[in-house]
């Protein structure tokens, strides 16, 4: 049978609610389909569950869970599931997989490297600050740094033209962007908390961006309303990092130093992000592309290819298909 046939009969064999994972350990375990030497088959799998939803087909339908992630079941099986686990009011039963029963899902840090491969695929180069290991004692640390910051340089084509600009002014060289990363915001106060500590965050940079795997289209408005308000942009991330939108363009303000200075006192990998920033804009043509280099291994790694992209989201449980 075809990849499709075999989910549609893993479906009516569960005759439940159920996940990816548990299809795809039911096809494994009876053969319904052999994936061959596939990589990342529960990618597959959950990209065939969500075509589904996506294209209209009435045979497969679907229930979101904790952690933006989506049960699904066959419409024939509606009336053997119970209302009460339809509408949420009761704990969904999983069907048993052979390896956990548990329903596992991502932390916000496993987000930060597709967030990485989307800025590195635009010439930014991007870096994790890890607010923990800041000195001092402020217990709100968290509305004081980025979640990631990210410099991109302005790319001239000519030395002639390089130099003149650096001779000029120097700031115009390159541009900072603080980011502030969240799972997903599915309410109006969500967004608030999350958009104002965006706020916070970026008061230093040249740009700031909220950043979230999923925001709930009801809120499509308020975003609006806050990014014209107080500049801060948002940024959709996708589980295929390249396709990540830029819902709302942050505003460009001018560096504040002193803040900058304040955050390179506070925690030493931000300042070692801007000590090797210097470096690169201040070197010599000799030495230019070392710096690169340098930088480039500094800051958070990315991915080589969607390969990689795939069995990332598998091992972290990062849904394929949040919308």
């Amino acid at each position: 049978m075809t990849l499709k046939e075999a989910v549609l009969k893993s479906l009516e064999d569960i005759n439940n609610i159920t996940n990816y994972l548990t299809v795809l350990n039911h096809i494994n375990v009876n053969n319904y389909y052999d994936f061959g030497v596939a990589k990342t088959p529960g990618s597959t799998i959950s990209a065939v569950l969500g075509d589904f939803i996506r294209n209209g087909d009435t045979r497969v339908k679907r229930i979101k869970q904790n952690g933006a992630t989506y049960s699904y079941y066959l419409t024939k099986n509606e009336q053997n599931i119970g209302i009460e686990v339809l509408s949420g009011d009761a704990i969904t039963p999983i069907a048993k997989t052979t390896k956990s029963n548990k329903i596992k899902t991502y932390e916000e840090r496993d987000l930060h490297k597709l967030l990485s491969s989307y800025l590195k695929n635009a010439d930014t180069y991007s870096k994790t600050i890890f607010h923990e290991q800041s000195n001092g004692k402020d217990n709100n640390q968290i509305w004081t740094h980025p979640d990631m910051i990210g410099i991109k340089f302005l790319n001239l084509q000519t030395k002639a033209s390089q130099n003149f600009l650096k001779s000029i002014n120097r700031i115009d060289t390159f541009k900072l962007t603080s980011y502030e990363l969240k799972r997903e915001i599915n309410s109006d106060s969500e967004l608030k908390k999350a958009f104002f500590q965006a706020v916070s965050n970026s008061s230093w940079a040249n740009y700031g961006y909220l950043v979230a795997l999923e925001f709930s289209d009801s809120l499509i408005e308020e975003m609006a309303r806050l990014n014209q308000s107080f500049g801060i942009g948002i940024i959709e991330l996708n589980a295929n990092p390249y396709q990540s939108k830029v819902l709302y363009p942050s505003v460009f303000r001018d560096l504040d130093f002193k803040t900058i200075d304040k955050l390179c006192k506070m925690n030493k990998e931000f300042e070692k992000f801007i000590e090797q920033t210097e470096k690169l804009m201040t070197a010599s043509e000799k030495y230019v592309s070392g710096a690169e280099k340098e930088l480039d291994e500094l800051c958070d790694g990315y991915f080589a290819n969607d390969s990689e992209v795939e069995s990332y989201c598998v091992e972290k449980y990062i849904p394929t298909n949040p919308e």
